[in-house]
């Protein structure tokens, strides 16, 4: 698939060279982004359009979380389009069971490919906690107290035309139509003997509509790739500890919207989607048994990736970053996570939040409710001082 030629530094337009000294948070190797070149508020990027350009991406592209949401799409399979039949709210994973695409292996495919559409939603989220012993009527009681729960969504960073379905390899060890995780035959690690090349994703909806398994599953993965994590953990680290922090400090990186199934439409597979089913399960204990019948049972083939890389390899060997570096991003969001910090929030952060941490405090034109925000931000600010001078979080 044909990528477009990105720098790996933003034009002059969109990223501001200076740096701002003094600021414990901002990373010095890497230029500062200005309030106008924030990212779109959470809402309008559902809004916005598909991004399907085939020339170089902006600095900050505007995506459609939900491919249907803005009307008729070209792309989307027409006729036999396929409802789902379960969504998760936690996760946003996506169940399918219809009889159509256990046995069309044309229509499993137009729908993979326009599943493959809709990116991951990947966040950045930061949780710090401390222990407090409570007393419980004479009874001592250790307890987790969250000290703030932040999250930070990096979907507007990712582009549709740098997006690409794969396949697995042959070496790779995954489900293939079975309960185990196995290499193809004949491939042993990166070796491949005899061996020619890997399935496409239309011969691999052919063995699963082929498959007589009485229980089957078709898996599409959406994947995050070219992220530094680790990078991105030691500075987020170092920001929150700036603050003086003593609790526990747990930084994540969860994605929402990173998987889509397909069940053969039986009832067994309707009965393991049913959430009251579910339930019944858990306070009966019946898992105990139902689990390793459907573990074992269910033949899945886990062999089809929609990729949306954050950055790719270039041919000098540096990276090639679809909108901003991780040293940018950090720059961008230094100042209002340290502040949410401090403020011991719990919520994810969003431009107005970026708006906020970077402009000057708001005029609401009324003296009294002036006067009262202003002695409001004293007070808040003296508290935040105090924690930097004497430490908070400790457990206790």
């Amino acid at each position: 698939m044909g990528r477009p030629s990105l720098s790996t530094r933003p034009s002059g337009d969109a990223v501001s060279l200076h740096s701002v000294p003094g600021d414990r948070f901002l990373d010095d190797d890497a230029p500062e982004l200005e309030v106008d070149d924030l990212p779109p508020l959470y809402d309008e990027v559902a809004d916005g359009g598909n991004g399907n350009s085939s020339s170089a991406a902006p600095l900050l592209p505007n995506i459609s979380l939900n491919p249907s949401a803005a009307g008729p799409d070209p792309s989307r399979p027409s006729g036999a389009f396929v409802t789902n039949f379960k969504r998760d709210v936690d996760t946003g994973a996506e169940f399918y069971i219809d009889s159509r695409i256990d046995t069309d292996p044309e229509i499993l495919e137009s729908h993979v490919q326009y599943w493959a559409q809709k990116p991951p939603r990947p966040f950045v989220r930061i949780v710090g906690t401390h222990s407090q012993v409570a007393d419980n009527n004479g009874k001592k009681e250790k307890k987790t107290v969250t000290d703030f729960d932040l999250q930070v969504e990096l979907t507007p960073h990712l582009v549709s035309s740098w997006r690409e379905v794969r396949t697995v390899d042959n070496s790779e060890k995954v489900r293939r139509g079975t309960a185990l995780r196995k290499r193809a035959p004949g491939a042993k690690q990166s070796i491949e003997l005899g061996m020619g090349e890997r399935p496409s994703l239309a011969e691999w909806c052919h063995r699963y509509c082929a498959s007589h398994a009485g229980l089957k599953c078709f898996a599409l993965q959406r994947r995050v790739l070219g992220f530094d994590e680790e990078k991105v953990r030691q500075k987020l680290t170092s920001l929150v500890r700036a603050t003086n922090y003593k609790g526990h400090l747990t930084i994540t990186f969860p994605v929402k919207d990173a998987l889509v199934e397909v069940y053969n439409d039986c009832r067994i597979n309707r009965w393991r989607l049913t959430t009251w089913i579910i339930w019944m399960c858990m306070f009966t204990l019946m898992f105990l048994f139902t689990w390793p019948f459907l573990f074992f049972r269910t033949k899945r083939f886990e062999v089809v990736y929609a990729d949306w890389p954050f950055s790719v390899a270039g041919e000098s060997g540096a990276r090639q970053y679809v909108s901003i570096s991780e040293d940018q991003w950090y720059n961008m969001w230094g100042r209002a996570i340290s502040r949410a910090v401090l403020e011991k929030r719990q919520t994810v952060l969003d431009q107005q939040d970026l708006l906020t941490s970077n402009g000057p405090d708001p005029v609401y034109g009324d003296g009294l409710v002036d006067g009262a925000m202003n002695f409001l931000r004293a007070g808040v600010n003296a508290m935040n001082e105090v924690n930097r001078q004497l430490g908070w979080g400790y457990d206790s």
